[in-house]
């Protein structure tokens, strides 16, 4: 079931990306939050390379399961700072880094590391109380800010869009999103900012079309979380 899930995904993220007349790749994370590692590997034995976890923890104990395996693992979940240790230096990419005093702990830690770590910026577009991100106001800034330090490397920005009834009303927020992706690479180092991470279940379709190069999708490969 979970390979047939992976390649109906597949094929409607070729649909969208056609749609808007892209040719450039989409990669999938595929979200494994509340599943076990059975379904890790079997989305692995699917081609699914990209794994998506929300905690620190549940991630580690699925890594451990998979030592040698190839997957990139990224965090997209909110990342407490008492948990940066336990992230840097592991994850691939990091999406979810919203505030400076993240920001900073992550600094600190990939410097004691002697690492390099890859993040993405979130942004909050729709302000909302109930998600994590900075603001559209911030975050040139927060670029500035965040291109002067030596141990991060900023690859691109993570949105969040609201879960409205009515799916076309993302297009906007995932479109300002875009906008403001386009707007960071004159702050950093050519091609270094290169992932635009919007898109789930739910709308990964709207924002292909509106530029997203990374979907992170859960609930249609695995099925209803096991809570």
């Amino acid at each position: 079931m979970i390979s047939e899930n992976i390649r109906t995904i597949r094929e409607r993220i070729e649909a969208a990306a056609a749609r808007s007349g892209r040719t450039d790749p989409v990669t999938l994370v595929a979200v494994t939050k509340n599943h076990p590692v059975d379904a890790v590997r079997e989305a692995a034995a699917a081609g699914i390379t990209d794994v998506g976890e929300n905690r620190v923890q549940e991630a580690q104990e699925k890594m451990a399961a998979f030592p040698d395996s190839g997957l990139r693992w990224h965090l997209i979940g909110h990342l407490q700072t008492n948990k940066v240790k336990h992230a840097v230096g592991v994850f691939a990419l990091i999406h979810s880094v919203d505030s400076r005093h993240l920001l900073e702990a992550v600094e600190r830690e990939a410097a004691k590391r002697n690492v390099i770590q890859p993040i993405l910026l979130q942004v909050n577009v729709a302000r909302e109380e109930s998600k994590f991100g900075m603001t559209v106001e911030d975050f040139p800034s927060f670029c500035e800010y965040a291109a002067k330090l030596a141990h991060v490397r900023v690859e691109g920005l993570m949105c969040i869009a609201p879960e409205f009834e009515n799916v076309e009303e993302v297009r906007p927020i995932f479109r300002i999103a875009h906008a403001l992706y386009e707007e960071m690479k004159s702050t950093f180092p050519d091609g270094q900012v290169r992932y635009v991470s919007m898109g789930m279940t739910h709308d990964f379709e709207i924002a292909i079309e509106e530029g997203a190069n990374i979907v992170r999708v859960g609930t249609a490969i695995f099925g209803p979380r096991n809570y």
